[in-house]
């Protein structure tokens, strides 16, 4: 079994949304990532996909995209993003597919990691920060914990971490959010959110702390999940 990750697949079956507005890259953007995916992932692997799902507004027509991803190999775990408004009670989501699991305030184990997360919000260092994201800041932040206490109450002791907004400001300083991570002593973290960086670009991917950092938005990874253990 391995575990691989790869996030902002902004699926939409349901939606004129195309997405080579963005660049000529995302052209049929779906079909690559189905290929590659085809290609390396068996069905005894589990894909963590880190937000930003799908464009739906509505879990009805968020289901079309849902369905796209269940007919993949592979078990497959996910946080939210800022763009999935289709997504509904953490129950109800856990209740539609068996090899689909959602993470909200709770945790799912691969092998002998807890894999836990949380959306995350902008960082409160920005700008553009408001009262409105202060709270949003520290429910996020409250999710983190509510998700790796569950964890460790069930005495789990390596854990990778799903977050989608990048956890830190522009120039990879720490946040309430690393600091939590470094608490929990988490091994990895996986983010998503950022576009049109290139893939050459390792900035986003680091060790700090002795925590490994991966940016898994899809259109960095060339559309190819990318292979974490």
């Amino acid at each position: 079994m391995s575990l691989f990750a790869i996030s902002d697949l902004h699926l939409a079956f349901n939606e004129e949304k195309p997405m080579d507005i963005f660049g000529d890259n995302w052209y049929m953007h779906h079909e690559k990532i189905k290929e590659n995916w085809i290609k390396k992932i068996k069905k005894e692997d589990t894909v963590l996909i880190a937000g930003d799902i799908s464009w739906s507004m509505s879990m009805e027509e968020g289901l079309k995209d849902l369905e796209w991803i269940h007919s993949l190999p592979g078990k497959k775990i996910f946080i939210k993003g800022n763009h999935d408004y289709w997504w509904t009670s953490i129950s109800k989501l856990n209740k539609l597919y068996d090899d689909m699991s959602f993470i909200q305030n709770n945790f799912f184990k691969y092998e002998d990691y807890a894999i836990c997360g949380t959306r995350g919000w902008i960082q409160n260092s920005s700008e553009k920060f408001t009262t409105h994201d202060e709270k949003v800041y520290k429910r996020e932040l409250i999710r983190l914990k509510l998700s790796l206490d569950a964890a460790v109450k069930d005495n789990m002791k390596k854990i990778i971490v799903m977050i989608h907004y990048p956890p830190y400001n522009d120039e990879f300083k720490d946040s309430d959010f690393t600091e939590v991570f470094k608490e929990y002593k988490v091994e990895k973290v996986i983010y998503g959110h950022l576009h049109g960086i290139n893939p050459g670009n390792d900035f986003f991917n680091r060790i700090k702390d002795d925590i490994e950092y991966k940016l898994t938005s899809c259109d960095y990874l060339e559309f190819d999940p990318v292979k974490l253990l």
